[in-house]
């Protein structure tokens, strides 16, 4: 193949699953709804199981569901004859997932899930199929054609079941009024968690408190800014912030003064630095460092000096 053969058969793979997902939203009915009303009230989990690519969708829905504020688990269908079919409880609901529906493993597997009495949904591509017609309800993924050439390898038919599996998902935990501070819980080793849940003040105490006195002479904000190497200190009087002396600071003050042995922190300080509260969540001092332009910003509490955040703290927790 030529390049542009390549870029055009990469185009028609995406339109053609494009198009099947399109044609996806005609299929969700009162069957959908009732679904969802089912797991919602449900007391037990949802256990989903599939054979081949459909038991790879299984277990990212199970993923999704999980960190959605859905309890559920995988099954594997070969390994649910063999011993797994024990981790399904009384209360629990099942999905399978088969584009045939027809697959031998298949129809040994559903009438031993039907006769444990728990609620049965087929997610199915072939309504007249095994799985379709004897589920409680069934998830209907049935698409045209697969971009695979031969209409052999599952690709258009494992999008629809994982599109599907996320509208369940995403219908269920709006129900269940699935906050961004719950989705932190279940995630908080990740980026994405730390951006919910991780605070200003969870960065800055494990940095130095660099900080002189407004009467502090030139000689001793510079070792306070050296020693505690984040290239700046806090400038207090009586524990109030009252401005900050950043490298940059005394770099313009000897470049305006031959003599500053008489300077005093008051006379070199900004007094109207940036700051942010302690409480404050992490990704907000990023956003407040970005709008300024700065690298680093002062922490308060209550107006009182706390402490120093910076830009290398972000990038650490891999937020940035």
């Amino acid at each position: 193949m030529n390049k542009l053969q390549i870029l055009d058969s990469a185009k028609k793979t995406l339109q053609i699953e494009a198009d099947a997902l399109l044609e996806l939203q005609t299929y969700i009915n009162n069957d959908f709804e009732t679904i969802v009303n089912i797991i919602l009230q449900s007391k037990g989990r949802v256990v989903i199981t599939g054979i081949g690519k459909s038991a790879i969708i299984a277990q990212k829905i199970v993923a999704t569901m999980n960190s959605t504020g859905t309890p559920a688990l995988y099954m594997h269908a070969a390994d649910a004859i063999h011993g797994d079919l024990g981790m399904i409880q009384q209360d629990d609901v099942t999905i399978c997932i088969s584009k045939s529906g027809n697959t031998p493993e298949i129809k040994v597997l559903v009438p031993l899930l039907k006769q444990s009495g728990n609620v049965l949904i087929g997610m199915a591509g072939d309504m007249k199929s095994y799985l379709a017609t004897h589920s409680d309800y069934v998830l209907n993924t049935t698409v045209k054609e697969e971009a695979c050439p031969h209409n052999l390898a599952p690709t258009t038919s494992t999008t629809a079941q994982l599109a599907m599996g996320d509208a369940l998902a995403v219908c269920l935990l709006q129900q269940r009024n699935f906050t961004s501070q719950d989705f932190a819980r279940y995630h908080p080793g990740g980026a994405l968690g730390k951006k919910l849940y991780l605070k200003v003040k969870d960065l800055s105490v494990n940095n130095q408190k660099p900080q002189v006195n407004t009467t502090d002479d030139i000689k001793r904000v510079i070792f306070e800014i050296s020693s505690k190497r984040l290239g700046s200190t806090a400038v207090v009087n009586n524990e109030e912030l009252v401005g900050v002396i950043t490298d940059g600071d005394l770099r313009r003050m000897m470049e305006k003064n031959e003599n500053f042995s008489t300077l005093r922190a008051v006379d070199i300080m900004n007094s109207s630095p940036k700051t942010i509260d302690s409480s404050a969540m992490a990704v907000d001092a990023l956003a407040l460092m970005k709008q300024h332009n700065i690298s680093q910003l002062i922490v308060v509490n209550n107006h009182k000096y706390a402490g120093v955040i910076h830009l290398h703290d972000l990038i650490k927790e891999g937020i940035i």
